[in-house]
């Protein structure tokens, strides 16, 4: 089996977490659990971004140092992985950790002497809320399309460029031999689009003087790094980079384990690399600038790039600029974790934006999970504890096979959908299941049955309980915790606590 290497960006810590990051991890944890169940062996990262100038102004308004105030807030982000149930060997770095410091500045070292960075006095139009340089081409109004509340600064200073239009040819001859580098379609035709109308050299650091809480640039404390030139080698620092890429008695050292070559040595595409989830105001940064500075430091390209849309409310994304956000931890605490995981993963669109709001949730969470999956639970297990003997019920071939399914066992409608990222179309397949047997329950009637033909309403059960259990096996990646609490109902043949509570 394979060695994968999962990531989710790294949110920056100026606010509370809110639902798009919870989408994010949430899908990411979904897929690093499904990669498990199927035999691999998962690097699973995440963490946060703590340097930037809209952090040093909020620390600023908060009267606290800056690193005071990013401790507050990364404690936040970190404290919201167990309430989400997300994999519990997830690695956590921070861009302030000491570890990615020094990686990140052997990185600048590097492709400083590859001759690709330089330095230069500009003038550019900037996005404080994207801390991206903007192109006219980009703007709507002079305004950034993501940020429209926002007034794009004109900055003029002399920083360090990173030479980005040196890759142009490069980076389209690896979308060219890697079709799927970006998904969906949309996204790559997009960035190829954007790569083909020819590159600008971008500004990778700040005066220190304007700009102090950031990374020093090497041989030069007068700069400081810019926030995405740092934050983006937080994807090899997370696994030693660069010491554990030094070769030691002749063989490759462990970062290669996790983020192989290119090619293999007998010139066979790899099947390891990292593959990197983010939004759709991400693109850019993942899929042209990360991938640039990674072959101006000779390093191979990430793997595959996987990009989602936007949470909206009303029709406008949920930000926190916008200040229309919402807290997931709030729903957790009334719904559950469970809930919101359904949520997110089956009626948000996994590639494009969708519409949020409590009425809908609320809706779908008693439809769906109350009244559908729940009241399932509840009444095959009701029918199981008091017509099934314990021994009957775990020992029945039936059951047994559904209990043991083997990870290539999983049917091939969710292994496509994974395999594309379609996290609501695997749902959507055991939702099917749930409704078949649900219907079944309805048909066979055993509660009635049990009195005028009891071995056939015993089979209808052993038969329902066997479905629960493949129900819960195919849960694993998507709903862990009530996966678990059925299985543990099958295993103990005992009528649980309602899974979801109507609300």
């Amino acid at each position: 089996m394979a060695k994968l290497y999962l990531t989710t960006t790294l949110p920056y810590v100026n606010a509370d977490p809110h639902i798009g990051f919870a989408l994010e991890i949430i899908q990411a944890d979904a897929l690093a659990r499904f990669w498990r169940a199927q035999g691999h062996e998962v690097f699973f990262n995440t963490g946060t971004d703590e340097h930037g100038v809209k952090i040093y102004n909020k620390a600023s308004e908060a009267g606290l140092e800056p690193k005071v105030y990013v401790d507050l807030f990364a404690k936040k982000f970190q404290e919201l992985l167990p309430a989400l149930n997300i994999s519990n060997d997830i690695n956590f770095i921070r861009t302030t950790d000491s570890s990615h410091i020094a990686s990140a500045q052997e990185f600048w070292k590097q492709v400083m002497k590859n001759g690709f960075i330089y330095k230069k006095l500009y003038q550019i139009k900037y996005c404080n809320g994207c801390e991206l340089e903007k192109t006219d081409s980009e703007l709507e109004n002079n305004h950034c399309p993501l940020h429209p509340s926002k007034e794009i600064e004109i900055r003029e200073e002399e920083n360090y460029f990173f030479k980005f239009s040196a890759f142009q040819d490069k980076l389209l001859k690896l979308y060219d031999e890697q079709p799927d580098f970006v998904v969906p379609t949309s996204r790559f035709n997009e960035i190829k689009a954007f790569v083909g109308r020819g590159l600008e050299d971008f500004s990778i650091s700040r005066l220190a003087s304007k700009m102090p809480w950031g990374i020093p640039v090497p041989d030069d404390p007068s700069q400081t790094m810019y926030v995405w030139f740092d934050a983006l080698v937080n994807y090899i620092s997370a696994i030693g980079w660069p010491h554990s890429a030094e070769a030691t008695r002749g063989k490759p050292g462990k970062f290669f384990e996790w983020w192989p070559p290119a090619r293999s040595e007998r010139g066979s595409t790899r099947s390891g690399g990292v593959t990197q989830i983010a939004g759709k105001d991400n693109l850019r940064q993942q899929s042209a600038m990360w991938q640039a500075m990674l072959m101006a430091c000779d390093l191979p390209p990430s793997k595959q790039i996987i990009i989602h849309g936007f949470i909206t409310s009303g029709g406008q994304k949920m930000s926190k600029s916008l200040g229309n956000v919402i807290n997931p931890l709030d729903l957790v605490k009334e719904y559950g974790v469970d809930a919101l995981r359904y949520y997110l993963l089956r009626h948000i669109h996994p590639f494009e934006d969708s519409d949020f709001t409590l009425e809908k949730f609320k809706e779908v969470y008693n439809a769906h999970l109350a009244n559908g999956l729940g009241n399932l639970v509840s009444r095959v297990m009701k029918l199981s504890e008091k017509y099934l003997i314990a021994e009957v019920a775990k020992d029945s071939p039936q059951v047994t096979r559904g209990l043991s399914l083997a990870p290539t066992n999983f049917p091939t409608e969710i292994t496509e959908a994974m395999a594309s990222y379609n996290y609501n179309l695997a749902m959507d397949y055991i939702w099917a299941k749930i409704g078949t047997a649900d219907a079944y329950v309805q048909s066979t009637e055993p509660f009635k049955t049990i009195n005028t033909d009891p071995e056939k309403a015993k089979k209808d059960i052993t038969h329902l309980v066997n479905e629960l259990s493949i129900i819960a096996f195919l849960l694993q990646p998507f709903l862990p915790a009530t996966s678990a609490k059925i299985t543990e109902a099958i295993n103990n043949n005992h009528l649980p606590e309602p899974l979801f509570m109507r609300k």
